[in-house]
């Protein structure tokens, strides 16, 4: 027979958690925002200058914060008007293309950046 009860099923004394914190128990700070790197600020304000957004100095103080600014301006940018005309680069290729083959480009080229692609290469070779 069973004369004793093993230790596991003794019961001793229950665990209450930890001891409340006292008013003289130190609270530390919760550690500050990392502030935005330079190239972030630097195409957070050309985003501003293309969109004609304005970048708030709050923003600019957190790296998170500026981030999320910038993929919200991007997608303004990517349904903007200037996001579907051609690049100045464009321009200046098809111009010199233009002027090599004896021809014009047509005006409506400049108004869209797929239109201005098709005629390049179709008068570059």
């Amino acid at each position: 027979m069973i004369d004793t009860i093993p230790d596991l099923f003794q019961i001793g004394p229950i665990n209450k958690g930890a001891a409340p914190m006292s008013d003289s128990a130190e609270v530390y700070a919760l550690p500050t925002a990392l502030p935005p790197t330079s190239k972030q600020i630097l195409f957070a304000r050309q985003l501003a200058m293309q969109t004609g957004a304005v970048l708030p100095w709050q923003v600019q103080q957190d790296r998170r914060a500026l981030s999320r600014w910038i993929d919200a301006q991007k997608a303004c940018a990517l349904n903007s008007d200037a996001a579907h005309r051609p690049t100045s680069k464009q321009v200046a290729f098809a111009e010199r293309l233009a002027t090599i083959k004896r021809t014009n480009v047509p005006d409506e080229c400049f108004q869209d950046r797929q239109m201005l692609s098709r005629w390049i290469d179709s008068h570059k070779h």
